[in-house]
């Protein structure tokens, strides 16, 4: 059927205008963003991860395995996934689910397992699915039967959504089969494989105790509805308004147009916010400027004082990046100060500490210098890099006491750094120069440790986003590498350390430690704006 709704898992996480605009007819030619590089990517290390966990797999579980390849033609997956259902196949890797119709769902898991008379689904991800802690239900890595779970008092549940209502979603499509086990449980393989996670998705551990199950069932109704309504062109359930997702969505293009031709309130309050200000007839930028921020709200207020988000639509209508929440702008400052960057690889470790030292002469070179690995992560060869960065930075500090001055470090955004030190620490205890845990968390605790973004968020108003590739250029810096970013390095880093089969690249090892340089030096061009020629731009009581 040309129109008809069919709805991955996916659909239930995913924006509801998205559903819409993907199940409407009229937008089949419309241009979209072009595909990100560095989601490519992950898409091709979440296809090499499941291979490898296929391959241990395999080797490690007798039984009957049927493989259903992934480059097959859809309709000849769903054949040979059907065969082995009907063959009772203990293990089914890469199964594509025939179309529940009725049910408007279509899927595939990337493993079903045989319990009793039905099938479990597992899994695969490229994401940590557990933190340190007790209660999660788990088995060995290579154990696939949730009989043999126990309570691992190692290891808690780390919160992903996405992945209990996939298996929820994959468990709804066994059952229209007749095919669902009797027990409704799903696993999780993740990133560090080192255990299968098991959910109970029918147990009462999302808010208000409702199960996977329920919130899925609720979730997934609301995306059919929307679809249906789209595909039929009917009222449309969902209208455009500015989320987190909508910076890597395909749709971003379409849906900003349709905000800014209208000035739509979300492109300044985003959430419940913005749809419950719709709802009071508050739908623009220009009808939130002209409220009293010295009133009560019109709607039960969430996102802080209300007062900032009538001052942050005025400053978008003065298209001013930042106006200051203070009057007067500061940041602790030292005698000796050191600008700290860290690059990180995804999951697999931190590779490059930069660091930037000015201030008074203590004896040590000043400038930019970098503790760097260029073995491919995961190696514990970071072990030496961080153990030479830190080193050096205990080095700094106590010849700034011992000189009697006064010592400060920055960084942007302290939550990456701080996992990053902390994490090093864990990971190589006991190694050579590794420092203990208390040391660091006495530097994180102490005053010396300054988080820029904090002060920026605490001292200015943002109308276009708080990061530094955004703040910075206020204050004067640029970067010397057009495409500089966080996604853009993963990229560099690739070809950097040849991860992909081919030579190192030394080019792009030198481009990563300039873009460093300059993510260190840009939070140096930061903090010296905030000390003083901040105050000058537009306080946000004078807009």
């Amino acid at each position: 059927m040309e129109n008809e709704v069919l709805l991955d898992a996916g659909a239930v996480s995913r924006c509801r205008r998205r559903v819409h605009l993907e199940a409407d007819p009229s937008m089949r030619e419309t241009p979209l963003a072009p595909p990100d590089p560095a989601a490519e990517q992950r898409k091709a290390d979440a296809a090499a991860h499941r291979l490898e966990i296929r391959r241990r797999l395999v080797e490690a579980i007798p039984g009957t395995w049927v493989t259903v390849p992934r480059e097959l033609p859809a309709a000849e997956r769903v054949r040979i996934t059907e065969q082995a259902l009907a063959d009772g196949a203990a293990q089914i890797w890469g199964a594509l689910l025939p179309t529940d119709r009725s049910g408007h769902r279509r899927g595939g898991a990337e493993l079903l397992v045989r319990s009793g008379e039905g099938y479990l689904p597992v899994i695969v991800v490229r994401h940590r699915i557990t933190d340190p802690g007790s209660g999660a239900v788990t088995t060995p890595p290579t154990q696939l039967d949730p009989a043999h779970a126990v309570v691992d008092e190692q290891r808690k549940v780390r919160s992903q959504p996405r992945d209990q209502l996939r298996l929820a979603h994959l468990r709804r499509m066994l059952e229209t089969l007749g095919l669902a086990a009797h027990q409704p449980l799903g696993g999780v393989i993740g990133l560090d494989a080192d255990v299968v996670l098991w959910h109970d998705l029918a147990a009462p551990t999302w808010p208000g105790g409702r199960s996977a199950l329920a919130e899925y069932d609720a979730r997934f109704a609301d995306r059919v509805a929307v679809a249906q309504a789209a595909a039929t062109g009917a009222a449309a359930l969902a209208e455009p308004s500015r989320i987190l997702d909508c910076r890597s969505c395909p749709w971003w293009p379409t849906c900003e147009a349709e905000l800014l031709a209208i000035r739509d309130v979300s492109l300044v309050v985003r959430g419940e916010d913005a749809m419950e200000l719709r709802r009071a007839g508050v739908s623009t930028v220009d009808k939130l400027a002209a409220l009293n921020p010295a009133e009560e709200p019109p709607i039960v207020w969430t996102s802080g004082p209300f007062g900032d988000a009538v001052a942050l639509a005025r400053a978008w209508l003065a298209d001013l990046t930042v106006v200051r929440r203070v009057t007067a702008v500061t940041v602790p400052r030292g005698d000796v100060e050191v600008d700290v960057d860290m690059e990180s690889f995804g999951e697999s470790g931190a590779y490059l500490w930069g660091c930037l030292l000015s201030g008074a002469d203590i004896g040590m070179p000043q400038g930019y210098r970098s503790f760097v690995t260029w073995d491919p992560l995961p190696t514990v060869d970071e072990a030496r890099s961080f153990a030479q960065f830190w080193a050096w930075f205990r080095e700094v500090r106590a010849r700034t006491v011992a000189a009697g001055l006064t010592f400060r470090a920055y960084c942007y955004n302290a939550m990456a750094e701080n996992r990053w030190l902390f994490g090093s620490a864990d990971r190589f205890a006991g190694l050579d120069g590794i420092p203990v845990k208390r040391e660091i968390q006495s530097f994180v605790d102490s005053g010396e440790w300054v988080d820029l973004f904090r002060g920026v968020s605490d001292q200015f108003l943002c109308s276009r986003g708080k990061g530094l590739k955004v703040i910075a250029p206020v204050a004067g810096f640029t970067w010397r590498d057009p495409e500089a970013g966080g996604e853009a390095s993963m990229r560099w880093y690739r070809d950097a350390v040849g991860m992909d089969g081919t030579a190192p690249d030394l080019a792009q090892r030198e481009r990563i430690l300039r873009y460093n340089e300059d993510d260190v030096r840009a939070t140096h061009a930061l903090r010296t704006w905030m000390s003083g020629p901040a105050n000058e731009i537009p306080y946000m009581g004078d807009l």
